[in-house]
Order: structure tokens, then sequence, then C-alpha cells
């Protein structure tokens, strides 16, 4: 088996793709070695005492290196943790899920209730995060997660890669907001959450 590693826009995150599927369903964000006990994988990458996060897409996992980390010392020994979880085909979540399936985060909850009257609003919001904004962000070893719509205001989450990355920002007003305005003309601004 052969990791590769792709750098992503932020610059404290290195992406790792295994060559196989990672999560099936959704992705999981682990930010604290706390949230990580649910993961023996995200729980080792942590115990290297240089991760402050770790995040599973379908093919690939994020880890973000703590401030001042050196890659050329961590990168080879997150690449061995995940050579060795994968290679002996170890469940992805404690519990023997291997699957992949999401298992809830404490940060899968929304910012403002969805009200019923902007369901068609929230529909196009939806399907624009899925099949333009989520592959994109994929791509730079994140994603992205809706947390709500009041207002013309979009409310959303960048995990992974892009959380705290310096062009996320960028990313939400001038790419995310952007599209959102001219598809859905009801959007006046998209906030992070």
């Amino acid at each position: 088996m052969f990791i590769e590693t792709e750098t992503t826009p932020n610059p404290s995150s290195l992406k790792f793709l295994p060559g196989r599927t990672v999560m099936t369903m959704g992705t999981r964000e682990f930010a604290s070695p706390e949230a990580a006990e649910a993961s023996p994988l995200a729980q080792a990458i942590f115990d290297t005492g240089e991760a402050v996060n770790v995040f599973f897409g379908f093919d690939f996992v994020t880890v973000t290196a703590a401030p001042g980390a050196d890659w050329s010392a961590l990168k080879p020994e997150v690449t061995a943790i995940l050579l060795d979880h994968f290679v002996s085909e170890a469940p992805l979540f404690a519990g023997g899920s291997a699957d992949g399936i999401h298992v809830p985060a404490e940060t899968d909850t929304m910012v403002v209730e969805d009200r019923e009257e902007d369901a068609n609003i929230i529909a196009n919001i939806n399907e624009l995060l899925e099949t333009r904004v989520r592959p994109a962000v994929a791509g730079d070893g994140g994603d992205i997660a809706y947390r709500g719509y009041l207002d013309g205001v979009v409310y959303l989450t960048l995990q992974g890669a892009c959380a705290g990355c310096p062009s996320s920002t960028a990313t939400l007003k001038q790419g995310i907001e952007s599209l959102l305005k001219h598809y859905v003309p009801e959007v006046t601004e998209v906030r992070a959450a």
C-alpha cells in the first residue's frame, strides 16, 4: 500500500490519500484529543502530540499540525499510522464501525432553525453546496457544513484544512457567497458559523 500526500491552501494542514475509501458517507472532524476518542485512527494521530485537527473525507485524511510543528518529522509518523491502520483493516470508529458511516459530532448542530416557508430556498442552497462547493473544498482537504438559513443569511462551517486556513474568509465571501447569490437571489450574505 502506498499513501500519497498533497499540500493544501492551509500551510498547517496536509492531505493524506490512502488510495481507498476512508468514509463511505459524510465526513468527520476531530478538533481535539477528547473528540478523537471516537476513532482509534484519529486518536493515534493525536497521540503524536503534534496534531490539532484530524479530518476524514471520502478518500482522504487531513491532518492539521500544531503551531511550530515540523512536517518533515510529523509526515512520516502520520503516514506510518495510516499504513498500519489501513493494512490491518482496523475499524475507523470505536465500537467496530469499519464502514466509515458518519457518526454525528457535537458540531453537527444548526446555528439557526430552518423555517418551513424557506424550504425551496434551502433545497437550492444545499444542492449548490453538494454539487459545486463540497467537491472543491474536498479537493483542498476539507469540507463545508450547512448550519442554517435565515432572512437571506446562509450559515456555514468550514472543516478540515479549510478551517483556520488563511484564505477561508475569501473562500466564504468571494467564492461561496458569490456563487449562492448568483443562483439563489434570496441569499444576501454567507457567514461563518
